[in-house]
């Protein structure tokens, strides 16, 4: 489970949850356990502490 650390960063990843690039070049969540779709950020940049899904963090959740 992330733990916030006050210092404006997370230790460890956000639990059931990972993210993908869209091919508008917007990232999107996911929630692992339901497979729902969740918010997408407008900026281009990844979720800060979200596993991205190919990179092998996903965990048996999904």
């Amino acid at each position: 489970m992330a733990k916030n650390t006050g210092n404006d960063f997370r230790r460890g990843a956000v639990t059931a949850r990972t993210q993908f690039q869209r091919t508008d070049g917007n990232y999107q969540k996911r929630n692992e356990r339901t497979g729902h779709f969740m918010e997408v950020k407008q900026d281009g940049k990844p979720f800060k502490g979200v596993a991205c899904e190919p990179d092998g963090r996903d965990s048996p959740n999904s």
